[in-house]
């Protein structure tokens, strides 16, 4: 592209109105009260797991551990969010959000085949569980997971980050339940085995959280566009804009969770106003798909790209090698 097509280049990080990452104000201190609960608990329910011989307990106390760094992240993630970007982090540490994420998935995940191997191994041959210890413990865990789920309430869930937090408590209370219910059985019927029919319920769930996570973070990780965004869609909608010829270069990705972000280079017909229409985009971009980071390159269209809407035998791009399809408001491959 020669340097007079960029004569009418304009810029816009659309930065308006909008917060990155955690609010600044979510409520550190509900969210430090879930914390100690949950700490002081999981360090209690490990031993008597190991007391009661009960695996179910243990993979609960497993569970409730990914609990406690999910809220540890929360908690991190607002100081994280309110530290300016600097130098060669231009989006500051952001991302150390979605690190700590595919960590956390990946431990779920290696937690979760260490306890379905051990849970089968204890139905082959089950050992002595004492299930007045699991049942009784299983109730103290399904109290202590509804007052941390509470106090998270209490905090500011607009944020990903404190809502992850709260999913996994709620997730986890299942996992106390389906316990509770196995130390029951144990109790009244001696059916060893029931601990570890829980038990692999529990990994299931864990499975499940992990496999999450690391999807997600490596979406991000891989620059994919969100899961509930398609670029093509946005493309075609960009270009119906009545001053728009061509829509190119267009990406769609995601800074950390909850911040999508988008670049495109946009081509205008010659008589439009170049600031206006990239008002417009913005706001489209806004409105219709929650998009508020935007870079958007604002070019008047060139007579090639004119004339190839009457020329279909001809591609007519105006960059030479542009990523990823041409949008124009007309019939075109994806």
């Amino acid at each position: 592209m020669t340097s007079a097509h960029h004569d009418h280049d304009h810029g816009s990080g659309g930065h308006a109105g909008h917060s990155h990452g955690v609010a600044a104000d979510a409520d550190r201190r509900w969210l430090a009260i879930a914390l100690t609960l949950i700490t002081s608990f999981m360090a209690a329910e490990v031993v008597i797991g190991i007391l009661a011989q009960s695996l179910a307990l243990i993979s609960d106390a497993a569970h409730m551990l990914t609990d406690a760094v999910s809220i540890v992240l929360a908690l991190i993630a607002m100081r994280l969010a309110a530290r300016p970007a600097r130098g060669g982090f231009t989006y500051g540490l952001k991302r150390a959000e979605i690190l700590s994420a595919q960590a956390n998935g990946l431990t779920l995940l290696l937690l979760g085949a260490w306890l379905a191997y051990e849970a089968v191994r204890r139905l082959i041959d089950p050992p002595a569980v004492e299930g007045g210890l699991v049942f009784g413990t299983a109730l103290a865990g399904i109290v202590v997971n509804i007052a941390a789920a509470w106090c998270i309430s209490k905090a500011n869930r607009t944020s990903l980050n404190v809502e992850g937090a709260y999913q996994h408590i709620l997730n986890d209370l299942f996992a106390f339940i389906g316990t509770a219910i196995a130390g029951l059985v144990v109790l009244l019927t001696g059916f060893a085995r029931a601990d570890a029919i829980a038990t692999l319920v529990v990994v299931v769930l864990m499975a499940k959280a992990g496999y999450g996570l690391v999807r997600e973070s490596g979406r991000i990780f891989l620059e994919a566009a969100p899961a509930h965004l398609d670029p093509d869609s946005i493309g075609d909608r960009l270009v119906a804009h009545q001053l728009v010829s061509e829509v190119h270069d267009l990406h769609v990705w995601t800074i950390t969770s909850g911040q999508p972000a988008l670049s495109a280079h946009v081509l205008v017909d010659p008589v439009a106003d170049c600031h206006t229409v990239r008002r417009d985009l913005e706001k489209i971009l806004q409105s219709d798909y929650e998009i508020s980071h935007t870079t958007l390159q604002i070019d008047h269209a060139p007579a090639e790209v004119l004339e190839v809407r009457t020329r279909v035998d001809d591609d007519g791009s105006h960059c030479e090698a542009p990523h990823g399809p041409v949008h124009r408001d007309e019939p075109h491959a994806h």
